[in-house]
């Protein structure tokens, strides 16, 4: 009689392991929408230089819907076109990039973000 509450403080003690708190739970989806946040800033400010308008121009593409777009991605849609923004601008501003191949990628971004949108 006195085995079971034995057998059963090993499994209350191993139970009690993985429960996540509140207060980690909530620190977690902070976090993560923090770190969206922070990736929907730097593709709207990619989007919003005056070549990325030029772009936009030559491809009749209105930077409003562009702008409207980009919260509507995943988060890891997001992550990767932050990512890759980000690069690009440093590319360019380092003179990796002629004016001519930052304009096809923010053309080819600018499809991406449509595309993603539409579905």
């Amino acid at each position: 009689m006195m085995m079971i509450p034995m057998l059963a403080l090993p499994l209350k003690a191993q139970t009690s392991n993985h429960i996540v708190s509140s207060q980690a739970l909530q620190q977690q989806v902070q976090s993560q929408s923090n770190t969206r946040q922070q990736n929907i800033q730097t593709v709207q400010q990619f989007f919003a230089t005056p070549l990325a308008h030029r772009a936009m121009q030559m491809e009749k593409v209105s930077p409003e819907q562009i702008q409207k777009a980009i919260p509507t991605l995943s988060s890891s849609e997001l992550a990767n076109l932050s990512a890759r923004a980000s690069h690009a601008q440093q590319q360019f501003s380092a003179g990796a990039l002629t004016t001519s191949q930052m304009l096809l990628l923010i053309v080819i971004l600018l499809i991406v973000v449509i595309l993603v949108a539409v579905h």
